[in-house]
């Protein structure tokens, strides 16, 4: 599969309100770009792929805004939006915050966040400058997942 057409089936997949097959998501990424951590700076606005994995909608419902990556030691995996509306980083289910590095992910080494108290690696390619793709991935998780899949569009 080609750029152009990993971009269109991501965007496709993406405004899909049923479920998601991973096995298409996993052919998106395949095609999709590697990215550097300092390409992935700043303010991001999060969603996620139903694909039936355990965390499908449960972010949601805890005011999962997105993530922000002010600098590779510096990291916010959860960006909420509380009641009177403002965001903040929930470090209590996070357990901690994060930090970015490049880790090798099926062949590939690409921008990850790694969670600082817990065995959780957020894995992410470039859809185009303003997107991402995300894939999490935590110890004990087996080469073939399941995975969580996610995007982030930059704020």
């Amino acid at each position: 599969m080609g750029i152009d057409e990993a971009r269109t089936l991501f965007a496709d997949l993406r405004a899909k309100d049923s479920a998601v097959p991973a096995e298409e998501l996993d052919a998106v990424w395949a095609a999709l770009p590697v990215v550097r951590v300092e390409e992935i700076l700043g303010e991001w606005r999060g969603g996620e792929f139903d694909t039936g994995h355990p965390l499908n909608g449960m972010l949601q419902k805890a005011g999962w805004y997105g993530k922000t990556f002010l600098s590779a030691d510096d990291a916010k995996p959860l960006m909420m939006r509380g009641e009177d509306g403002l965001l903040y980083s929930d470090t209590e289910l996070g357990k901690g915050e994060a930090s970015l590095w490049t880790v090798e992910f099926r062949g590939e080494s690409t921008a990850t966040m790694v969670y600082d108290g817990q065995p959780v690696f957020d894995h992410f390619k470039a859809v185009d400058d303003r997107t991402l793709m995300g894939i999490m991935n935590r110890k004990g998780v087996g080469p073939d997942g399941p995975f969580y899949y996610f995007f982030l569009d930059r704020v």
